[in-house]
């Protein structure tokens, strides 16, 4: 699949990378987003285009693309480039998925061939209650295989806005010209992080770093785990399963759990996770990661379910295109919604890009 990367002549993807910001405080209730300090200068969007039938759209030609930030459409300049990927594979590592983990263990030799690709790289880092740097980056497929291959479960704990946290750490030192990745294999929930889901995904948006999780089994997890000592039950009623039989739609969550399930707009819940740390209880941690940054969810069970999830994951990461703009909007301060359209070809269904962006208000 040949991509296309739109860049602009301006230098301003260092300066994203290096801009500090001020995070408000994760306990508190009402956060000013004034106190966001950093500054957008170059902003990457990976757009991948389906058909009627879902599939991947090959061949759009990059005079095609039209991308709107706040609604201006945005000047941009085409380059076609072959773009590396570097990649932070997050597991989760803890007792709950103890019987899952030997399915987990055995996909290191996929990553390099149906992933990365011959230019790409991986660092592999293990979750519980602590964050386990298992391999440091590496593009030698060997040493990707044996470090998923020899990780084993831990505490009861499982902090992914943590996880997540250190693999935009660990992109950060990566080149500006190559994809920033984390494949994230955990529960969609989180237990035990210390930073807040909010700032985490200021930093991936900031990093233009994508997420794509898969999803493990919270029912296959539940069922398989060591039985824990009696105690107060602590989860709220939506991270149980739904009754056998009944299947699990918008519908159906919302008149099981009286929530809005998967049916409220995700534009909404995104402003408003910049406005109040708490909110982000209103969706999962790996749900709000994931559409904040265009990534996609994926989900297994068991068996063969697992292999193939990894294949789709790479015929969408190879059926992207890569669009890079430096806003001539910039002085707009809040949050900034991008939107991608692609004209004159038939096949085009659907598009999916990132939502967008945070931009600090003038001080």
């Amino acid at each position: 699949m040949r991509k296309f990367l739109l860049t602009t002549a301006v230098c301003g993807l260092v300066a994203a990378q290096q801009a500090q910001q001020t995070p408000a405080p994760a306990n508190s209730q009402q956060s000013d987003t004034s106190r966001i300090t950093t500054t957008v200068t170059n902003v990457i969007a990976p757009v991948t285009v389906f058909d009627r039938d879902g599939g991947y759209v090959p061949g759009i030609r990059p005079d095609q693309f039209r991308l709107f930030d706040n609604g201006k459409e945005q000047n941009i300049h085409v380059d076609e480039a072959f773009i590396p990927i570097s990649m932070v594979i997050a597991i989760q590592a803890n007792s709950e998925v103890d019987k899952i983990l030997p399915q987990v263990n055995r996909i290191g030799n996929m990553i390099t061939p149906l992933l990365l690709g011959s230019q790409g790289e991986a660092a592999v880092i293990a979750f519980d209650h602590r964050l386990r740097t298992i391999q440091d980056f590496t593009s030698d497929p060997d040493k990707i295989t044996q470090a998923v291959k020899k990780i084993q479960a831990g505490s009861m704990s499982a902090s992914v806005i943590d996880a997540v946290d250190q693999g935009v750490k660990m992109l950060r030192t990566r080149r500006p010209d190559r994809r920033r990745i984390i494949l994230l294999i955990s529960e969609s929930r989180d237990q035990g992080s210390i930073n807040s889901a909010r700032d985490v995904l200021i930093e991936l948006q900031m990093n233009n770093v994508t997420v794509y999780p898969v999803v493990m089994s919270r029912l296959v997890g539940k069922l398989t785990a060591p039985a824990p000592y009696p105690r107060t039950e602590q989860l709220p009623p939506a991270a149980h399963s739904l009754p056998a039989g009944v299947a699990s739609t918008p519908t159906t969550v919302m008149q099981t759990y009286g929530t809005d399930g998967n049916s409220a707009q995700f534009m909404p819940l995104l402003i408003e996770i910049y406005k109040d740390a708490k909110a982000i209880f209103k969706s999962t941690p790996v749900e709000v990661f994931t559409k904040g940054t265009g990534g996609s969810e994926y989900g297994f069970y068991g068996g063969r379910g697992l292999d193939q999830t990894i294949q789709k994951i790479g015929e969408e990461l190879h059926s992207e295109y890569t669009l890079t703009y430096s806003p001539n909007n910039k002085e707009e301060g809040g949050f900034h919604r991008i939107a991608v359209e692609v004209a004159g070809h038939p096949e085009v269904k659907r598009v999916q890009t990132r939502p967008g962006y945070w931009v600090a208000t003038s001080q």
